[in-house]
């Protein structure tokens, strides 16, 4: 199922933040792990994550180092900052909020639980 671009815009960030808040991550392996944990559902290239994790690290919800990897390349490793923290529980709160709001209205069923997804 592929998402129309205006609700990814909202779901990409904190997806990110999700997964970084679990462990420092590279680009390509945010690329890779979103597709393959939401079956494709999340899906981006990385012409969407990078600019994603550069705008995110400009409002200093994330932070990067470069370091070498095990085959001797260097990468950019991607973690979050006490801010980043901090905005994710507030992101989580808010698409419970409107995933209960949907729910209600009958436009959905279950629960979406964004504090374990990515777990």
């Amino acid at each position: 199922m592929r998402i129309e671009r205006e609700l990814m815009r909202g779901a990409g960030p904190v997806a990110i933040l999700k997964l970084l808040s679990h462990r420092e991550m590279y680009g390509y392996e945010l690329v890779e792990t979103l597709a393959s944990r939401t079956e494709g559902v999340l899906a981006m290239g990385q012409s969407t994550v990078y600019p994603l994790l550069y705008n995110l690290e400009a409002k200093g919800l994330v932070q990067s180092e470069r370091r070498r990897a095990d085959n001797g390349r260097e990468r950019k490793y991607y973690g979050l900052t006490g801010a980043g923290h901090h905005r994710l529980k507030a992101e989580i709160e808010q698409w419970q909020a409107v995933n209960d709001a949907m729910q209600s209205l009958g436009v959905i069923r279950g629960m979406v639980m964004l504090g374990n997804a990515f777990a």
